[in-house]
């Protein structure tokens, strides 16, 4: 069959197919990305493929929610896979669609009932190389990544591609069904995919590293240390329900309430957990006997799990209270600076994750068709900010939680930040709401007199980072008194604020239930430097909202940016929603309820157990930052579930597992990167900020040379401080551990040449 036949196949059957460079495995279309939103057309595929030599499939949602396991490595894993499956589930295996791979990997085909997520890495494996030069492994290249004085790769043996994703497939050539057809893609339950996605994680080789609190902090023979060397894990867990499915060196085990398939590995007296739903574990992170035991016997305390273990017998009999964390997995150093706390990087929000079915959806699509360049983070929170407003003061959720949020997209110049605010403007222009837009902040007084005659509000603002610089540096009350209006009309969406009386005047009134949605967008190390301490711990940076863009897409030709007729209709239906009686403006408001179903309350439930997790965690760590962001986590998810479900039907939304799930990956992946971006560039002074400059640019050395030390000139070149200052700040980076300062020599020359410490 050839490529043109086969891309009207797919195409009838609802996948969205596109013609591919073979050898870069990507599309060869410019501005191919407005086809993860919808189909092309057959005249489209017809001109497309006339001398194409490679065709792929988008996955995701725009597929009928398709979904591929990628076997890499020449299909290392795909037998051993394959026997999981069939033990598990027998006859599954025979109803996917499975194909060869170029590179003699495998690709299984399946479409689920349920949306699927994005693309995610089930099996990898950690290899030591001899130096930090590039290696070609089964044909792909790998940078290695130096740790200690080793140098390691990590590649993945299993992967999926799902929302957000793309896969090349036959006929292109090197490809090869082997069973079934494209052009018949089964679909399976939510349960059978759970066993296909945990059968390749249970073959993951490279498992997270638990952390370890030095014997410095806590000491010799603690209960935790004895526990984690002699404890019973395997009663542990089946008193709480799990099961053990399957023996061996790397033992599988099963949650709670699952019935097939199995939510983690015991390997090495190390607890792997990959199921979602198997709180309070969190997905994809390792933990020691003793964290298994804490949580599982006393709900993340563990000081009160140490003291238990003590009366055990386990550990040294000492006096005294003693408090174990060696198996918390985030890096709980000893009690340090607001600035020295260290969160791992997850890296941006990928572009899956920006996507709501329904309103959102259809907003955004027209901005990404219309803009000179397209950019899917930028379109997302345009879209999220005007649903935002449409619903505010109209829907809330059975926790009272509004549609209030503060959402900020960080950008580079020229990626177009301001199409998706003219497209809000254009459509609350033609529903008859434009003056419920702001755009500054002058003061915190005109925010409230804004909302005391629009109680619902959009402020859409670029470069907010001046704004943040101007409440930092200024000794004027005004800006500070907007800092103190944001967050406190933040809290009181569901209650009444009083407007200020004036001196003779009669009490001028109260706002009733305000809506304040902030929009606002800047450059991304401008915005966080613009932050201070103070800000990361009074809640304003918690109640944050941070998307990154990537870099500037390829452009297109602008077009209108005329709203659909469809998208007017739905803007309109809210703008005339009036739930109750009366005029909304004039009324105490009584928003709707967005039920949610027994199943979404269950994994609300986990989603705040997993955010206390993490608060206790950053509390034992002595984070005020951490407790501060992880405090807001679960108000943050319940907000963004209930924008999903009215996005989805605004004519009866329901909060279902859909929307909490998406939800809490958004939200727990945007935490982790703001936690980590405020750790590596928010200062507590102006000598903070030099440290941490000069860290930046010796991280950025070592990722390009290696272990190669960065020379003294190379670095005042680079910072161009006074000589009294470079003294001091290397002096303080020498004493925090962080740099080391060596003598170099050769026959010739001599200098100093610094190294970066931190991992």
């Amino acid at each position: 069959m050839s490529l043109q036949h086969a891309s009207l196949d797919y195409l009838s059957c609802g996948l969205s197919v596109l013609p591919a460079l073979v050898d870069e495995k990507r599309p060869s279309l410019a501005g191919w990305k407005q086809y993860q939103k919808r189909l092309p057309t057959q005249t489209q595929i017809e001109a497309w493929f006339a001398e194409a030599t490679g065709l792929c499939v988008l996955t995701g949602n725009v597929s009928g929610n398709l979904e591929m396991i990628d076997f890499d490595h020449e299909g290392e894993l795909f037998a051993s896979w394959c026997e999981l499956v069939e033990a598990d589930l027998p006859g599954l295996l025979e109803r996917l669609v499975i194909e060869r791979s170029q590179s003699g990997g495998r690709h299984v085909v399946y479409r689920s009932q349920s949306a699927v997520s994005g693309n995610r890495k089930l099996a990898q494996r950690l290899v030591e190389v001899e130096s930090g030069d590039p290696v070609t492994i089964s044909g792909k290249r790998f940078v290695p990544r130096r740790v200690g004085t080793k140098f390691f790769v990590t590649f993945t043996l299993i992967e999926t591609r799902g929302e957000g994703g793309l896969f090349l497939c036959a006929p292109t050539p090197g490809y090869e069904l082997e069973q079934g057809l494209l052009s018949d893609i089964p679909t399976i339950s939510d349960a059978e995919q759970s066993v296909l996605i945990a059968a390749a994680c249970s073959l993951n080789e490279s498992l997270p590293a638990v952390s370890q609190i030095p014997k410095s902090v806590l000491g010799d023979r603690r209960p935790g240390d004895a526990f984690n060397e002699h404890g019973d894990v395997r009663e542990l867990l089946s008193r709480h329900g799990w099961v053990l499915v399957r023996g061996g060196e790397n033992e599988h085990w099963r949650r709670p309430g699952k019935t097939v398939g199995c939510s983690a590995t015991l390997r090495d007296r190390v607890f792997y957990v990959f199921s979602s739903n198997a709180a309070p574990f969190e997905p994809d992170r390792a933990y020691a006997p003793f964290t298994v035991y804490a949580l599982l016997e006393h709900n993340g305390d563990f000081a009160a799990a140490a003291s238990d273990l003590r009366e055990q017998g386990f550990g040294d009999q000492g006096d005294g209270p003693e408090v174990d964390l060696s198996g918390l997995l985030s890096a709980c150093e000893p009690a340090q600076p607001l600035s020295m706390v260290h969160y791992p990087d997850p890296g941006p929000i990928p572009e899956s994750m920006c996507h709501i079915p329904g309103f959102v959806a259809s907003v955004m699509e027209h901005c990404l068709a219309t803009a000179p360049y397209p950019n899917v983070p930028l379109a997302f929170c345009g879209a999220l900010a005007l649903q935002a407003l449409l619903a505010g003061r109209k829907v809330r959720d059975e926790a009272d939680n509004r549609t209030n949020i503060y959402l900020l997209a960080l950008a580079y110049s020229a990626v177009g930040k301001d199409w998706a605010r003219k497209l809000n403007t254009a459509i609350l222009h033609k529903v008859g709401l434009v003056n419920s837009l702001g755009e500054r902040f002058a003061s915190g007084e005109g925010i409230q007199d804004s909302l005391f005659l629009n109680p619902s509000m959009l402020y859409q603002t670029d470069e907010i980072d001046g704004l943040l610089q101007s409440i930092n540096q200024s000794r004027d009350a005004r800006h500070e008194n907007i800092l103190g209006t944001l967050l406190t009309m933040y809290s009181v969406a569901n209650s009444i604020y009083p407007m200020r009386r004036k001196a003779g005047k009669e009490a001028p009134g109260v706002i009733n239930q305000p809506c304040l949605v902030v929009y606002g967008t800047a450059i991304p190390t401008h915005y966080y430097g613009a932050l201070s301490e103070r800000m990361l711990t009074n809640g304003f940076f918690a109640r944050m909202l941070i998307v990154e863009s990537g870099p500037r897409g390829t452009g297109q030709d602008p077009g209108i940016i005329e709203p659909p007729q469809s998208v007017i209709e739905t803007a309109q239906w809210w703008a005339d929603f009036r739930p109750g009686t009366g005029n909304l403006e004039n009324w105490h408001p009584q928003p709707t309820i967005v039920p949610a179903t027994e199943a979404a309350k269950n994994l609300l439930r986990d989603s705040r157990l997993q955010a206390e997790h993490e608060y206790s965690a950053a509390e034992a760590s002595g984070d005020p930052v951490g407790t501060t962001v992880w405090g807001r986590v679960h108000e943050q998810t319940r907000k963004l579930a209930l924008l999903y479900a009215v996005s989805e039907n605004h004519l009866e939304p329901v909060i279902d597992t859909g929307a909490v799930t998406w939800a809490n990956e958004f939200v727990m992946h945007q935490t982790r990167r703001m936690l980590f971006m405020a750790g590596d560039h928010v200062s507590r002074n102006s000598f903070d900020a030099m440290a941490k400059e000069l860290i930046r640019y010796l991280k950025k050395w070592r990722d390009k040379h290696g272990d190669k030390p960065m020379p003294e000139w190379e670095l005042a070149r680079r910072l161009p401080w006074r000589p009294s200052d470079h003294k001091e700040v290397i002096e303080l980076v020498e004493k925090q551990r962080l740099v080391r300062r060596e003598l170099y020599q050769n026959k010739t020359r001599s200098g100093f040449v610094y190294r970066l410490l931190e991992n």
